[in-house]
C-alpha cells in the first residue's frame, strides 16, 4: 500500500490521466504553447553544457546558467513538458498524481528484510520541474546545524550563509493577512526570508480549526514555537509557507518559475521526452573527459555533444544509474552488469538515506463545521470546490503547513536509552564501516547529544493513513510524523544495461533499531495529542481512533504497524555524496565527479547526511551555488 491507495482524492485513474480534470478557475484562457526543443535541433549538435534531467534542480540551473549569454545550455528531460497543467497546478492536491504515468515514475524499493519484504512505492515527479511538480509544496528549511555541517565534512564553502544566501534572491514570500494566525499570536513579520524572487510564497488561505487546535495543543504539551522557522533555527512548532503564488493561488515549481519564465532565451534550450542513458567519456590525461551524451528519444538512440561540461541532475536515484551505465561506479557492480570500467568509483550508489512517514487519523466531531480534504473524496463536492477556489476559498485553499521539529527528548522519556544503545552499536560495529561511514555516525551523534531536532510532526486535515478505509460523509484529521536523521544506510544501483529500466533502491529502512525506535516513540507521542484540549474538543467522543486503531497498543504492535504500513516522503539522498574521495566521496566541493574533468552532479543525491526538513529548498539551493561555480571556473578555466 502507499498514499495512492489513501490519497484524499480517491483514485481517479483513467488511460494515465485524471479522470475528473477540473480546470483552475483562475488560470488564463490563453495557454503557452509547448515551445521546448525538437530533436533535430538537438541531435548531433554541440552545446556548452548538456543536463541531464530537467527537474527540481536542473531547471534552476539551467536558468541561471543562461543568465550569461556566453553559455549555451540544453536540458535532456526524460518526461513530457505538462505546461499549465491544471492537474499539477490546482494546489492541494496531495499524493493525487502517484501512480499517475503522466506524472510519476513509479519507482519502487526492493523487498525490505526488515519490514518482512515489503516493497516501498517511491514515487517521483516526471516531467519538466521534477518532483517539484507533484510534490507537497512545503518550503521548510533545515537548522544552521545541519548545513554548516556539510562544511564541516570536508566542503569549504558549503555553509548556512551561502545556502541562505543562495534561497533569498530566490524566494518571493507574501506574509499571510492576519486574521488566520494573529489570535494565536503568530506573525511572520521578522521572517528571514526574500519577498522579490520568482518563487512565489505563500501561507494557505484556509487554516481550520482542527489545524489550529493542535498546534495549540503542541504548545500545551511543551513543544515551543519555533524561534526562526526558515532563519536556521526551525525546532519547535511553526506555519510554513508554500510554493502557491497568492495571486493566481497555482502552483510555484522549477517548469514555470524557472523554464516557462525564460523559455525566450536564445541559449537555453529543452529536449523533452529525452531519456539520458549515458555520459560519452574519452580519457585525457589521466581524468575521464565527457565529450557528449547519449540519450533515448521516441524510441531511437541519439547522440549530443557538449563542448564544456556535462551536468547530472536525474535525482538521487537515476543519476548513480546514470554514471554506472556511463562505465563510472564500484567495478563489481559494473562487471556484474558487462559494463566497460572506465572509473572504479566505489562510492557510487552508496550512502543512500531516506525519511519516513506514518500517521495516526481520528474520525472528527459532528460539531466541527470547518470542511476537511475529505470533501474532495466526492467528485460533485470537487467541482464544487474548484469553483470556490475562484474567490480564494474551499478545500483547494488549505494546505499541510503546521509542522512541528523537536529532538527525542521533548517526545520521549526513553530518549536517554534509544541513544546510549545507539552509540554502543556504532562502537562495536566501527571496525566493519565503510570509509567515511564513521565519521557520519559520529556527527549524527554529535547532532543527538546536542539535541537535534530530528523528529518531525505534522497536521493533516483529512485522511491520510492505513489500513482501514475512510467511511463517506466523514470528516478526518490525521497528525503525521516522521524520521528525519535515519541511522540507516542503503543502495542504488543499476541492474541492467537498459537505461529505461529502474535501478535496485534498497534503503535498508529499519536495519538500525534507533530509527524504530524513535519512529515507535513519534507514535506514541502523537498518540497523546487526543487526550490534551484544545486537540482533543474537536474529535469524535469516545475517541474514535481509526488508524492504526485502539487494538495497536504495545510498543510491539506499533512497531509491526509501522514496519508495514509507514511511507517514505520521498526524500532521498547520498548516492553520489559529496565527501573527500577516501571517505566514500563521489564529488567534490566543487560537484565535479572524481576522476573526471568535467562532470558534475548538481541534485540532491551530493548531501552527505540527511537534514531535518523537506529538502525542496535544498535542492534549489544546491543548483544555485553550483551556478555560481560553474561560472567562476568556466570563465577563469577557459579564458
Amino acid at each position: 500500500m502507499s498514499l495512492i491507495d489513501a490519497n484524499p482524492f480517491g483514485n481517479n485513474h483513467k488511460n494515465g490521466r485524471f479522470a475528473h480534470r477540473a480546470l483552475h478557475p483562475l488560470l488564463p484562457a490563453s495557454m503557452t504553447e509547448n515551445n521546448t526543443a525538437k530533436i533535430q535541433d538537438v541531435a548531433n549538435k554541440t552545446f556548452d553544457i548538456v543536463i541531464i534531467g530537467g527537474g527540481t534542480a536542473g531547471l534552476c540551473l539551467a536558468a541561471r546558467l543562461t543568465e550569461d549569454p556566453r553559455l549555451s545550455v540544453l536540458v535532456l528531460e526524460a518526461g513530457n513538458a505538462n505546461f499549465n497543467d491544471p492537474a499539477l497546478l490546482l494546489p492541494a492536491q496531495y499524493g493525487h498524481h502517484f501512480g499517475e504515468d503522466a506524472y510519476d515514475w513509479q519507482f519502487k524499493t526492493t523487498p525490505q528484510e526488515f519490514c518482512g519484504g515489503k516493497e516501498f512505492s517511491w514515487s517521483r515527479g516526471k516531467g519538466l520541474g521534477g518532483s517539484s511538480s507533484i510534490n507537497f509544496l512545503c518550503w521548510t528549511k533545515p537548522p544552521r546545524s545541519d548545513v554548516d555541517d556539510l562544511e564541516r565534512l570536508g566542503n569549504p564553502g558549503w555553509n548556512w550563509e551561502r545556502f541562505q544566501r543562495a534561497l533569498y534572491k530566490l524566494e518571493g514570500f507574501q506574509p499571510p493577512t492576519p486574521k488566520s494566525f494573529a489570535a494565536h499570536g503568530l506573525n511572520f513579520d521578522d521572517w528571514t526570508i526574500g519577498k522579490d524572487g520568482p518563487m512565489k510564497l505563500s501561507h494557505p488561505a484556509t487554516v481550520s480549526r482542527p489545524e489550529l487546535n493542535g498546534f495549540q495543543t503542541w504548545i500545551n504539551m511543551g513543544i515551543p514555537r519555533a524561534p526562526a522557522p526558515v532563519g536556521g533555527n526551525p525546532r519547535g512548532a511553526f506555519f510554513a509557507p508554500k510554493t502557491l503564488d497568492p495571486l493566481t493561488y497555482t502552483r510555484n515549481y522549477a517548469a514555470n518559475v524557472f523554464y516557462m519564465a525564460n523559455a525566450q532565451r536564445e541559449n537555453l534550450h529543452v529536449l523533452t521526452a529525452a531519456h539520458g542513458s549515458k555520459i560519452v567519456t574519452r580519457s585525457e590525461d589521466g581524468e575521464l573527459h565527457a565529450t557528449g551524451v547519449e540519450f533515448l528519444h521516441e524510441g531511437k538512440v541519439q547522440v549530443v555533444h557538449a563542448g564544456k561540461e556535462v551536468i547530472l541532475c536525474a535525482g538521487a536515484l537515476k543519476s548513480p544509474q546514470i554514471l554506472e551505465l556511463s562505465g563510472i561506479g564500484r567495478r563489481h557492480v559494473l562487471e556484474s552488469l558487462n559494463v566497460p570500467v572506465k572509473l572504479d568509483l566505489p562510492g557510487v550508489g552508496e550512502n543512500v538515506q531516506e525519511h519516513m512517514f506514518c500517521g495516526i487519523t481520528y474520525e472528527l466531531a459532528d460539531s466541527v463545521e470547518d470542511f476537511t480534504l475529505d470533501v474532495l473524496r466526492n467528485p460533485e463536492m470537487r467541482a464544487e470546490h474548484v469553483k470556490l477556489l475562484a474567490s480564494l476559498e474551499g478545500a483547494f485553499t488549505m494546505g499541510i503547513s503546521a509542522f512541528a521539529f523537536v529532538p527525542l527528548e521533548t517526545i520521549s522519556d526513553r530518549a536517554e536509552d534509544i541513544i546510549k544503545a545507539a552509540r554502543e552499536r556504532v562502537e562495536k560495529c566501527r571496525p566493519s564501516y565503510p570509509p567515511g561511514l564513521s565519521d557520519l555516525y559520529d556527527m549524527q551523534l554529535e547532532r543527538l547529544k546536542n539535541k537535534a531536532a530530528s523528529c518531525e510532526i505534522i497536521l493533516f486535515p483529512g485522511f491520510l493513513t492505513f489500513p482501514h478505509p475512510p467511511e463517506p460523509g466523514k470528516k478526518y484529521f490525521t497528525v503525521l510524523f516522521a524520521l528525519n536523521h535515519t541511522f540507516s544506510r542503503g543502495t542504488i544501483h543499476a541492474v541492467s544495461t537498459d537505461p529505461v529500466m529502474q535501478p535496485a533502491c534498497d534503503p535498508h529502512y529499519f536495519e538500525e533499531d534507533i530509527d524504530l525506535q524513535t519512529f515507535i516513540e513519534l507514535a506514541k507521542f502523537s498518540r497523546r495529542m487526543a487526550h490534551i484540549a484544545p486537540f482533543s474538543e474537536i474529535l469524535a467522543q469516545p475517541v474514535k481512533e481509526v488508524n492504526p486503531g485502539p487494538e495497536v497498543a504495545t510498543d510491539a504492535q506499533i512497531g509491526e504497524h509501522l514496519k508495514r504500513y509507514c511511507g517514505t516522503t520521498y526524500h532521498t539522498v547520498g548516492s553520489l555524496s559529496m565527501l573527500p574521495l577516501d571517505k566514500g566521496g563521489v564529488v567534490d566541493n566543487n560537484l565535479k565527479v572524481y576522476g573526471t574533468s568535467n562532470i558534475r552532479v548538481v541534485d540532491l543525491s551530493v548531501v552527505p547526511l540527511h537534514i531535518a526538513t523537506h529538502p525542496m529548498t535544498m535542492a534549489y539551493a544546491i543548483a544555485e551555488q553550483a551556478a555560481d561555480i560553474i561560472r567562476g571556473q568556466l570563465f577563469t578555466d577557459h579564458a
